[in-house]
């Protein structure tokens, strides 16, 4: 069911308090922000609250500080940069509950802003402890979820806030809802996934799930290995889920029953040892050298793959290829993309690495949409509920 947005509610001159996803990557040494892209896509709710005359709030994680205070993982820089892209002064807390926050919300005039410092310095916060979540509530009237990628958490400011205030969607949630949820309730045809990444096991849920809505199913990545070699292919040293080798069969007996045109690479690139700077050649099919290992699709798969997704109206994307991180074994998520983003279809990246790759392409903007979650996306299209969703309210039907 459709959620109620932060267009439904009344915000002038109340407390809002806004779950963001400001978990942006930082330079390993300087702590500099690399990337902040989560930050902008986060400004369109933002900036209508500040329009609206209403108290912004803003409440996120960085990292993993595991419960404890940690100053690389303060979010004073985060908050400088919001600033700057805002052209607006972002006051910092040094800490998320407690007093001093609490006179610094009293402090507040309709339209400022401020970033609490990092939940999850408190392990309150991911046992969805009802005391904090408690006390997060206390400084608002009103609580908009707009972190698309916490929502798949029962943490204390995802689900814990909304048994104390009314709460809603901001517009990057909206977003992430609209085009995930519509993809897969009513897409245009052919629709086509294209699932990679390395293990089997952790795309089970999805590839059952998908295997009933598309039309074409291609499998890359290092978990094609395991889908190859339950197909009676000898793929060399490379890694292949043993346990997992059944389902693999399985899928391609489901999937032909069902008609659904499902693809596994055709050749690949082989490597001597997993490393950047590793001897590799493309080899066909049960062709890998003894002790090698497959670490990308070949020119063929590319070929094959890109065939059947030219006709294709809607193509959903989750996980590379193969090991893209290194140049010699990135062509062909690269390949893909470069074609995807041309293509006159709908496109939707799945986050994590996908989104990654897509970005480094410089491909992001010629995507329909790209998600801000990876872990979310992921079980959004297995079909699962995100409790961060179900919290909030529906939408009133006439």
């Amino acid at each position: 069911m459709a959620k109620q947005t932060v267009r439904d509610i009344e915000v002038e001159n109340k407390r809002v308090l806004v779950r963001v996803d400001f978990n942006v990557p930082r330079d390993k040494s300087t702590g500099e922000i690399t990337d902040d892209a989560r930050i902008i896509a986060a400004v369109p709710t933002i900036q209508y609250l500040v329009d609206e005359r209403a108290k912004v709030i803003l409440c996120s994680h960085l990292g993993r500080p595991k419960g404890e205070v940690r100053d690389d993982m303060r979010l004073a820089l985060v908050g400088e940069r919001l600033g700057k892209i805002m052209g607006k002064p972002v006051r910092c807390t040094r800490d998320c509950i407690g007093t001093e926050v609490e006179a610094a919300v009293g402090e507040m005039q309709p339209g400022s802003i401020i970033l609490l410092e990092n939940l999850r310095f408190h392990p309150e916060e991911e046992k969805n402890d009802p005391a904090f979540a408690e006390s997060l509530a206390r400084l608002a009237d009103v609580y908009v979820n707009d972190a698309f990628g916490t929502a798949h958490r029962a943490h204390a400011s995802t689900v814990g806030v909304t048994k104390y205030l009314p709460a809603v969607s901001g517009f990057l949630m909206e977003k992430e809802l609209e085009f995930l949820g519509n993809t897969l309730a009513d897409p245009e045809r052919p629709f086509a996934m294209i699932v990679g990444g390395a293990k089997v096991a952790d795309k089970i849920n999805l590839l059952e799930n998908i295997l009933e809505k598309v039309n074409v199913l291609i499998i890359g990545g290092g978990m094609a290995n395991t889908f190859l070699k339950s197909m009676g292919y000898d793929v060399g040293s490379s890694k292949v889920e043993d346990d997992q080798l059944s389902f693999g069969r399985s899928l391609v007996t489901k999937a032909a029953r069902k008609g659904v045109r499902l693809m596994l690479p055709v050749d690949g690139v082989a490597a001597s040892e997993f490393s950047e700077n590793a001897e590799c050649k493309t080899v066909p099919l049960g062709g890998v050298p003894s002790g090698w290992q497959l670490l990308d699709i070949g020119p063929e798969s590319i070929k094959a793959f890109s065939d059947a997704l030219k006709d294709c109206k809607t193509i959903v994307w989750n996980g590379p290829m193969g090991v893209f991180e290194y140049a010699s074994f990135a062509q062909g998520t690269e390949a893909l993309a470069s074609l995807i983003a041309e293509l006159e279809a709908t496109t939707i990246i799945g986050g994590g690495d996908t989104a990654a790759a897509v970005k480094r392409m410089g491909l992001a903007s010629k995507m329909t949409h790209v998600s801000t979650g990876g872990g979310a996306s992921l079980e959004f299209l297995e079909g699962k509920t995100l409790p961060g969703v179900a919290a909030l309210l529906d939408k009133e039907t006439s």
